[in-house]
């Protein structure tokens, strides 16, 4: 995927309930050593299951940003994912720049993200939601609306342009910081480098005494 594609933005944020009053996406979930693994643009055929794979064999949790497009694809990893008892976010249906759109359409666009993703797995709970690009607009106030929280990030590997499974590994060792959200991503392009880093990166900082968590409190 080129790096067009996933070029970030500063959030460009409305009010919520009036002036001063603004929904802003959270970047880290406490003050402790703890980490939060995202990722964004799944499900993917061959990169996902293989990510599930590596989460599984060290006894982590993350958060999937799902693209309805590709939920709709592939069911069967929806379903694989929540089994698994990873979190479900929701990161619009064709990963669509948002940030210039109405509210009427924005909620359109979710709703029918969430519904996709349901028809996989009936009742599922998909509590977040992360723009595509990071280009925000008004989508925290509608989520908000809707019942998700807005999550950005921290840190981010810029895993969408590959530089080599070693410098990810650098990126995420080096970067974390107490808390934080760290953007990742299973689906869009070869995740093949990102997968290999995880699997490196968790025990290293596991070793330092990182521990890899959901944001459940912050949910409540």
């Amino acid at each position: 995927m080129s790096p067009s594609r996933h070029t970030l933005r500063s959030p460009h944020l409305r009010t919520a309930s009036g002036p001063g009053t603004a929904v802003r996406p959270i970047e880290a979930i406490g003050t402790e050593n703890v980490v939060c693994l995202t990722f964004d643009d799944g499900p993917h055929p061959v990169h996902t299951p293989r990510l599930l794979d590596v989460l599984a064999a060290h006894d982590v949790r993350a958060v999937f940003f799902l693209q309805g497009d590709q939920a709709a694809r592939h069911r069967d990893l929806v379903r694989r994912i929540t089994a698994a008892g990873h979190a479900l976010g929701n990161h619009g249906m064709h990963h669509d720049d948002m940030s210039g759109w109405a509210a009427g359409r924005i909620a359109s666009d979710l709703l029918q993200t969430t519904a996709v993703i349901r028809q996989a797995v009936p009742h599922a709970q998909v509590p977040w939601f992360r723009a595509p690009y990071g280009a925000w607009g008004q989508t925290p106030t509608v989520a908000t609306a809707l019942g998700m929280r807005p999550m950005g990030w921290r840190l981010a590997v810029t895993d969408w342009e590959p530089p080599g499974t070693g410098e990810l590994v650098r990126r995420l060792t080096e970067g974390v910081s107490p808390g934080a959200v760290v953007l990742l991503h299973d689906g869009g392009g070869d995740r093949s480098q990102t997968v290999e880093a995880v699997d490196h990166a968790i025990p290293a900082l596991q070793t330092y005494g990182w521990r890899f968590v959901l944001p459940d409190h912050v949910a409540r």
